[in-house]
């Protein structure tokens, strides 16, 4: 039977760990990247049988591809910390461990939380990410924001989901806000890519559109509502962002 480990990133976790590593407690390991957290988000992990390890912010891609890299086995099964597996998963995981495969990785179904409710539009509906993939064949690349796992083979997709509570309150949402979208704007800065305040609105204009009509976040009721808002300004601040490294440098 093939062996797998569970890897996970952390800081300051503690409101999430615990689900997340009571999920993987049947993986042959748990490893744990931890880059910096000041609160009991290590002490869970190491009460909870993981090895954890102390690591610099990279980047999402290059921290993730750090943590696969201090696994002992194959098989990986990548998850962040505010992440569960569904009983259904862990049950397919295991059978596919057992009964071996063709295929270098797979994609599994997401299912996410916002403010408590679960999205059941909003193009939250039918996301599938690679989690589950043979180390051997590819890892995570290097982009420091909305990284992904770059494979040679083929990828599977399995329905079987994981659990995502992204974002339990409007504070978090604002915080992870103002995080990501430094990150992105200095990746389009970095590309030269240039922006406007009025480029910013259009583009935020369109992304609630997009979310709350076209992809029917409006079924979502008030959640979808705010969702729709949020996304949209996450939108306007990356660019407004992008237009204000380009006024520091042309200064």
């Amino acid at each position: 039977m093939n062996k797998i480990s569970a890897v996970i990133i952390t800081k300051n976790e503690e409101h999430n760990i615990r689900r997340c590593l009571k999920s993987i407690s049947w993986a042959d390991e748990v490893v744990v990247l931890d880059t910096g957290s000041e609160d009991r988000t290590k002490a869970i992990c190491e009460e909870m049988g993981a090895r954890i390890y102390d690591s610099e912010w990279l980047g999402f891609g290059p921290t993730k591809r750090k943590a696969v890299g201090l696994a002992n086995y194959d098989w990986i099964l990548s998850l962040d910390a505010d992440e569960q597996v569904s009983e259904e998963l862990q049950i397919k995981i295991k059978k596919i461990l057992k009964e071996g495969t063709d295929y270098a990785g797979f994609k599994i179904k997401e299912q996410t939380f916002y403010l408590g409710q679960k999205i059941k539009y909003s193009g939250w509906n039918n996301e599938y990410h690679l989690r589950l993939f043979n180390k051997k064949y590819g890892n995570f690349n290097e982009r420091t924001v909305h990284e992904s796992v770059e494979m040679e083979g083929e990828i599977g997709r399995l329905e079987e989901v994981i659990w995502h509570y992204s974002i339990p309150s409007i504070t978090i949402h604002v915080f992870k806000m103002n995080h990501y979208t430094d990150m992105a704007a200095k990746d389009l800065f970095e590309k030269s890519r240039k922006s406007t305040p009025y480029y910013a609105f259009f583009r935020a204009l369109w992304a609630f559109f997009r979310m709350y009509v076209i992809k029917l976040g409006i079924l979502d009721g008030k959640y979808g509502f705010v969702l729709a808002i949020n996304s949209a300004y996450y939108v306007f601040l990356k660019y407004s962002k992008v237009w204000e490294l380009w006024k520091k440098k042309e200064k």
